[in-house]
C-alpha cells in the first residue's frame, strides 16, 4: 500500500490498481478501479462528496467512468450516486435484490444486475461477484486476482506484494476487520451472512486483502481465526 495524490491509499495488482477515497460524516470509503492497460475505470461506492469523488476519476486511467458499482442499497453509499451518473454518463451496477431501492432511492436506472458468480469486466481486468446475503439482501462483493499472477513489465518490482494473498475482495458492509456487518440483531440474518462470509471468501482464499466500505482495511489471514467468535457472540 502506498498514498496517492488524490486517493488516501493505493494498491497495485498485475492488472488492476485500486485508489481508496474516504467521503463523507460516515467514514464512507470509494474505490476506484483502473485498468493500468486499458484506462478503463469503475467506481465502487459512490457514497458522497461527489466533487473529489469526480476529481479522483478524472486524474486516472482514461479520465471517463465506465461503471459505478453499489455494494449495497443503503443510503450511505449512494449519496453521490446521481451526480457521479449525471456527470459521467457511467453504468449503474448492484445486486440484482438491491436494485429497486437503490433506482428509488436515488433516481438512477440500474443497467447492471449482479448475481452471485457474475463475472465483471473493467477493461483487462476480471472481477468476480459474490453474494454476500444478511447486511442486505442483495450485498455484493467484488474480488479480482490470483494467489500466481505475475507482475506486469513497466510495473514497480513490489507491487503484486502490495495485495496480500495476490487477491482483493471489495467487501462494502458485509465483512470488517473485528466482524461482519450489522445485521440488527436478527439471527437469521447473522447467520446467512457469516455463512457466506466462510464458504464464498475465507474457504476458497487463503488470503486477501479486504477493503471495507467504512474504516481501515484488512486481510482474510488476520480475520480467520476469529470467525468461531463472531459465531458465538452472534455478531
Amino acid at each position: 500500500m502506498v498514498h496517492d495524490d488524490l486517493g488516501d491509499d493505493l494498491w497495485t495488482l498485475p492488472t488492476l490498481t485500486v485508489r481508496a477515497l474516504h467521503v463523507g460524516p460516515m467514514d464512507n470509503v470509494a474505490y476506484l478501479l483502473t485498468c493500468p492497460v486499458t484506462g478503463t475505470q469503475a467506481l465502487v461506492d459512490a457514497a458522497a462528496e461527489p466533487e473529489r469523488l469526480l476529481a479522483l476519476v478524472a486524474a486516472h486511467g482514461t479520465g471517463r467512468l465506465e461503471t459505478v458499482v453499489t455494494t449495497h442499497r443503503h443510503p450511505d453509499h449512494v449519496g453521490a450516486l446521481a451526480a457521479v451518473v449525471a456527470a459521467t454518463g457511467a453504468r449503474v451496477a448492484t445486486g440484482a435484490e438491491d436494485a429497486d431501492a437503490v433506482t428509488e432511492a436515488t433516481g438512477c436506472p440500474v443497467d447492471l444486475r449482479l448475481g452471485h458468480a457474475d463475472r465483471f469486466v473493467l477493461g483487462g481486468a476480471l472481477l468476480e461477484i459474490v453474494a454476500l446475503r444478511g447486511h442486505t439482501p442483495g450485498s455484493v462483493a467484488l474480488v479480482h486476482g490470483s494467489p500466481t499472477a505475475p507482475a506486469v513489465p513497466g510495473h514497480r518490482p513490489d507491487a503484486p506484494q502490495d495485495v496480500p494473498g495476490g487477491v482483493v475482495v471489495l467487501t462494502g458492509d458485509s465483512l470488517f476487520p473485528g466482524g461482519v456487518g450489522n445485521t440488527q440483531h436478527d439471527q437469521a440474518r447473522f447467520t446467512a451472512l457469516l455463512t457466506d462470509v466462510r464458504e464464498r471468501l475465507f474457504a476458497p482464499y487463503p488470503d486477501a486483502l479486504v477493503l471495507p466500505g467504512h474504516g481501515a482495511p484488512t486481510t482474510l489471514a488476520t480475520e480467520r481465526p476469529h470467525l468461531d467468535t463472531w459465531e458465538q457472540r452472534g455478531w
